[in-house]
C-alpha cells in the first residue's frame, strides 16, 4: 500500500508539472525546478527553494537537486525497465 501511494503521489506531481506550460510528462516539479534554477530562471529558483523547505523533514537537504539527479539516473523507473547486468 505504501508503494502504491508513493506512485500515486509521483503521478500527481508529474501531472501538475505537465499542466504548467513547458512541462515534460515524465518530470516532477522538483526536478524541473532544480533544472530551471540552474538555467538562472528566477521564478523557478524561488519554486525550488520553497519545495526544498517543504521537504525539511528529509534526512538529506536539497530535495530538488536529488530529484533532478534521480531523473538523470532513471531511478524512478520500475525494475523491469532498467538495464540488468
Amino acid at each position: 500500500m505504501k508503494h502504491w501511494l508513493f506512485q500515486v503521489l509521483i503521478a500527481l506531481d508529474q501531472l501538475a508539472n505537465v499542466l504548467i506550460p513547458g512541462g515534460m510528462a515524465d518530470e516532477t516539479l522538483s526536478a524541473r525546478s532544480y533544472r530551471m534554477r540552474q538555467k538562472g530562471q528566477r521564478y523557478w529558483g524561488w519554486t525550488a527553494n520553497l519545495i526544498d523547505v517543504l521537504f525539511f523533514w528529509q534526512k538529506t537537504p536539497g530535495h530538488c537537486e536529488r530529484a533532478y539527479l534521480a531523473e538523470l539516473k532513471r531511478r524512478q523507473l520500475p525494475r523491469e525497465y532498467t538495464w540488468q547486468s
